[in-house]
């Protein structure tokens, strides 16, 4: 049997062997772990439900709780962290980004698989001038200090809310707004490109919800909207949204950055005044838009790509404030009941 031969057996079999793997892996996705509850299980607990009972491979949770990165240890579920808000402008200092690195990353890394450091959340929406204009600096500090650490494979990003864009009804016409487009965002996407990491979108049609768009939020059929520029009829605002953050850093020469959706769900439960929050839109939306990012369809201007994903959230949790849905987001109950089946358990987890 010559080289070339074996060579070529070995890579038939090889593919076979990932044909096989796709065929019995339907997909994986990510959640939001938050813990504002009373109620909820150990981190322990959730790791071992996760690994053994669902296909979620991935969470993200909105600090560095110590406890949820022991829990998650020796798991392979990969991990997101969160640098609160108020904390952005004192690790710009390089030993305030060291010491950081040192007490949330290294002492749990590589057993607990951190994956990816989320600065803050939606910090251009808080309107917070510090934060604000110290988000890049510290972004940039938190790298460097990893570097140092000798951590290569931990990214560093900040989650967006797409109320950055303007003229986003047409996808193709979206970009960022100038307010945040020179000062924040062209550096903040350089930074992404040099160093590999995803841009982070928090994309929420929930939150545009109107009874006349509910066939176009909720992935029912509708007409759709018309993108005049491209010819392209949108069916669904999830994919329009995704579009248009597509086009707006396209817009500004970055259109090679991978795009994270770092949280997008729906509530199936509100006050009497919030009718949209229903278990039935809950799985119309969330199914949808697990399917799309999943497929490997893409989108019509992404085609053929899947998005890293994170629904949110994992539990219903009953300390939220605001509205009866605040605290009604979860896929799950405290005692790890499902509130809705979207097809997250795996076989193991299915009665």
């Amino acid at each position: 049997m010559t080289a070339t031969t074996t060579t070529s057996i070995t890579t038939a079999l090889l593919h076979l062997s990932t044909l096989l793997h796709l065929s019995t892996t339907a997909f994986s996705i990510g959640v939001n772990y938050g813990t504002l509850a009373n109620d909820l299980p150990s981190p322990s607990q959730v790791a071992n439900f996760l690994k053994t009972q669902t296909i979620i491979d991935s969470i993200k949770i909105f600090d560095t709780n110590p406890d949820i990165l022991r829990g998650f240890a020796n798991t392979n579920i990969t991990v997101t962290v969160t640098v609160g808000n108020g904390d952005i402008p004192a690790l710009v200092d390089a030993n305030a980004a060291s010491r950081w690195v040192a007490n949330n990353i290294e002492q749990f890394y590589p057993q607990t698989r951190i994956k990816l450091i989320a600065v803050g959340n939606e910090i251009l929406f808080t309107g917070n001038k510090e934060w604000i204009s110290h988000l890049v600096p510290c972004i940039k500090s938190l790298h460097q200090a990893l570097v140092r650490a000798g951590i290569n494979d931990v990214k560093v990003s900040t989650p967006y809310t797409l109320g950055i864009l303007q003229n986003s009804v047409q996808p193709s016409a979206a970009r960022i707004k100038p307010a945040y487009g020179k000062v924040v965002f062209a550096p903040m996407l350089e930074f992404l490109r040099q160093t590999k990491s995803p841009l982070l979108v928090n994309p929420y049609p929930y939150f545009s919800y109107s009874p006349s768009m509910e066939d176009y939020i909720l992935f029912k059929p509708n007409p759709g909207i018309h993108d005049d520029n491209t010819n392209i009829t949108y069916t669904n605002m999830f994919v329009a949204m995704m579009d248009a953050v597509y086009s707006a850093i396209k817009a500004m020469g970055y259109d090679d950055l991978d795009i994270v959706v770092a949280e997008s769900g729906w509530p199936s439960l509100g006050d009497p005044n919030q009718p949209m929050c229903t278990v039935e839109n809950a799985v119309l939306y969330n199914k949808n838009m697990i399917k799309v990012v999943t497929s490997g369809e893409g989108t019509p201007l992404m085609p053929k790509r899947r998005f890293e994903t994170y629904v949110f959230a994992l539990f219903n949790e009953n300390l939220k404030p605001g509205t009866a849905a605040e605290r009604n987001w979860g896929l799950f109950r405290p005692d790890f009941s499902p509130v809705y089946d979207v097809g997250i358990l795996s076989n193991t987890g299915k009665v």
